[in-house]
């Protein structure tokens, strides 16, 4: 069947097709317009480990979710799919990822890495893989954007979106990260991990097109960290959730604080949103929880601003979901992604359909 008559012969108020793709839909990848890729990846776990379970528990939770979204009700029609991706990427962040626990352990106990030659060996090794997968990333990227897909990463720790901007990098000659997290993520080489998750903005600044990193929530970070903000001269701004909280207190609207987020963008905007921004009664099981947070309807409704601000979203990527003993992680991991989803497609000007209003 052609895609229309798929549309038209599809029930998407039914639960979705449990043989389908990502949120139940029964579009190939040839007829779907978003691409997500997968990537089950935590190799330098350094707290809660999970987040290389993310995609399936995304996946799994997405045949519960409502197709009818208020805001893009007609984003369905376009379709997503969920890409296969090398079975190696899953068998390595498992294996390398128990290489690196030695590593951390020594680091804890305050050794010199260096000093062991089978550690240091290892720590080698896990570089070179962890450069590998960004790499492998960065080309499936490339193949489903050479296709005309709009193309979306789904982690995996926030080490696995590297390969995707240095994709958008190929591609646009400069544009800004929208970056949710509780997290800065700048350290340099945390625990001797070049591409630790810890310093995948740290790595994202080392590509000349990201001209501005644009960071909400943050509510942990390190002197490090503070002094590679400083050392950029603006090219970081900060929106601690203490300050933005203070504001909040003090007076100030949500809607306010978002324009001033919004307006420090550039034109094209790339946003990367660790699930941990978020309070974490909606991400329990996340690897490195901290107090504090946005709230979902806090976080959607800047990214709609984002869409209504005339921005163009250029791509984004949902990390660091970790499943529980209960499906509530990958229930709003999966809300999250079609929220996002949405956005995206709306922003590049896609058919989604009018906003549903209910009359007062």
């Amino acid at each position: 069947m052609t895609k229309q008559q798929i549309i038209e012969n599809f029930d998407p108020s039914q639960p979705g097709l449990a043989d389908a793709t990502i949120f139940g839909l029964p579009f190939s990848a040839e007829q779907s317009e978003i691409i997500v890729i997968p990537v089950p990846w935590e190799v330098t776990v350094s707290y809660g480990a999970g987040a290389s379970e993310g995609p399936d528990a995304i996946l799994d939770a997405s045949f519960q979710v409502d197709l009818l979204h208020q805001d893009f009700p007609d984003l369905w029609k376009l379709g997503i799919y969920m890409d296969e991706v090398p079975e190696h990427w899953a068998k390595n962040s498992e294996k390398y990822k128990g290489l690196a626990q030695p590593i951390i352990e020594a680091l804890e106990n305050g050794e010199d890495v260096a000093t062991f030659p089978a550690l240091q060996s290892d720590l080698d090794k896990i570089n070179k893989v962890c450069r590998d997968l960004h790499t492998e990333v960065k080309e499936r990227v490339q193949y489903w954007m050479d296709k005309g897909k709009k193309v979306v990463l789904l982690g995996g720790d926030h080490s696995t979106p590297l390969g995707y901007y240095e994709a958008l990098a190929s591609k646009y000659e400069s544009f800004g990260i929208l970056h949710l997290d509780a997290h800065m993520d700048l350290r340099i080489a945390y625990e001797g991990f070049t591409y630790s998750h810890a310093s995948i903005m740290y790595n994202a600044l080392q590509l000349p097109q990201i001209s501005k990193i644009v960071q909400v929530g943050i509510r942990d970070f390190c002197e490090q960290e503070v002094a590679v903000v400083q050392k950029e001269n603006g090219r970081v701004l900060v929106h601690t959730d203490l300050d933005l909280k203070k504001q909040l207190f003090e007076g100030n609207t949500w809607q306010h604080l978002c324009d001033t987020i919004i307006n420090s963008l550039p034109r094209k905007v790339c946003v990367s949103f660790d699930i941990d921004a978020m309070d974490a009664l909606y991400c329990p099981n996340t690897g490195t929880p901290v107090p504090g947070g946005l709230t979902y309807e806090q976080a959607v409704y800047l990214l709609n601003r984002l869409v209504e601000s005339g921005k163009e979203i250029i791509g984004f990527d949902l990390v660091e979901v970790a499943p529980g003993e209960n499906d509530w992680d990958g229930n709003v991991g999966a809300r999250m992604l079609f929220q996002m989803c949405g956005a995206f497609a709306k922003s590049q000007k896609m058919e989604v359909g009018e906003k549903i209003v209910f009359k007062k």
